[in-house]
């Protein structure tokens, strides 16, 4: 505001001096319109400086002192060139007007004085009450901002408390919906288990009545059987026996056997599962009957049980239940080969790994026959 009506008071000056200055070059029939159009400028910047000067600003005050001045000094230096200027007639006026115009200079420099000396007074004292104004005005604020503080931190506390409050409902909620499913799944888990337990032992009653019933017709049909063996059946079963005590053999062995003495696939397959046999024990006798005929690597000899009808795994008990040197029978059958052919010393290792053979057996033995 205060810049606002200090260019305006710089435009009325600018306005006065000039139309001033032009009811003195232009004719005399302008020169009383241009002096009221001065004056008007004149008029108002007194204007504008009574009101700059009210704002009750010093510093506003001594700067609209010094437009009057200025205005002052330039209106005497108009009506002093004027005086010059114009012919001896006007002289004497014009420097009555320019000593007008340098009197109000002179009161307003004398003004202006006074209130720069009475500045620091006066500025001393507003510095002082300024100075109490502002420590009062600190502690106002620093009381508000102490207020604000304890507002914010009751506020602050007040929204912790609810955070709080609200996140041990939501905990408290979430155990208990935890809780719930708990024991939801647990309820759920002991039915199925109880369910499953249920299914069990109706399932092993169920199987156990079955096989009750099984057995059951099994026997009666065992017993309807043993009630009428035939002839040939009974036959077959003492040709059966008698086989076995003079050689060893396999259950689908000894069934052939007596089928190629002639008795029928029936008779025959009755006579092998109604005598009293470890079949077991019948593959360790025919291992050990085959070891004594020849020699055989462990692998071969459980092959060969094998193919004469005995299962792999009674094959493989007997080959690790006969009293035998496998070392040895690769040096039997190495020599074997040497008196059946002719052998290089790797030919001969090769063929005895292929017969199963450990390549450590095979070697010792290529070793032992001289190759």
């Amino acid at each position: 505001m205060e810049s606002f009506l200090f260019i305006l008071m710089l435009a009325a000056l600018a306005g006065m001096i000039f139309f001033a200055v032009l009811a003195f070059v232009k004719g005399k029939e302008n020169r009383l319109r241009n002096f009221a159009k001065s004056g008007g400028f004149l008029f108002a910047l007194l204007v504008l400086s009574m009101i700059f000067g009210s704002t009750g600003d010093d510093s506003a005050w001594e700067t609209t002192l010094l437009i009057l001045m200025l205005t002052a000094l330039a209106g005497m230096v108009v009506f002093v060139v004027s005086a010059f200027v114009k012919g001896k007639g006007n002289r004497g006026r014009n420097f009555a007007k320019s000593g007008g115009f340098l009197f109000a200079f002179l009161v307003l420099a004398v003004i202006l004085g006074s209130i720069a000396e009475e500045a620091p007074v006066a500025e001393d004292v507003a510095g002082e009450a300024s100075a109490e104004d502002k420590e009062a005005e600190e502690k106002a604020k620093q009381e508000e901002e102490a207020e604000e503080q304890a507002e914010k931190e009751e506020q602050e506390a007040k929204e912790a408390e609810e955070q709080a409050e609200k996140e041990k409902e939501e905990q408290e909620a979430k155990e208990a919906e935890e809780q719930a499913q708990k024991e939801k799944e647990e309820q759920e888990a002991k039915e199925a288990e109880e369910q499953a337990q249920k299914e069990k032992e109706e399932q092993e009653a169920k199987e156990a009545e079955e096989q009750a019933q099984k057995e059951k017709e099994e026997q009666e049909a065992k017993e309807a059987e043993e009630n009428s063996v035939t002839g040939s059946q009974e036959q077959a079963v003492r040709t059966a026996q008698s086989y076995l005590d003079y050689t060893a053999f396999s259950k689908s062995g000894l069934i052939e056997q007596l089928e190629y003495e002639g008795f029928s696939q029936g008779d025959a397959t009755y006579a092998v599962e109604n005598i009293t046999v470890d079949w077991r024990e019948q593959a360790v006798i025919a291992a050990q009957d085959y070891i004594d005929y020849t020699a055989f690597s462990k692998q071969g000899l459980i092959d060969q049980l094998a193919f004469e009808g005995y299962s792999t795994e009674d094959a493989t008990y007997a080959a690790e239940n006969i009293t035998v040197d496998w070392r040895e029978q690769a040096v039997i059958a190495a020599q074997d080969y040497l008196d059946y052919t002719s052998f290089s010393r790797q030919g001969l290792i090769d063929q005895l790994v292929f017969e199963g053979y450990s390549t450590e057996d095979a070697t010792y033995a290529a070793g032992q026959v001289g190759l």
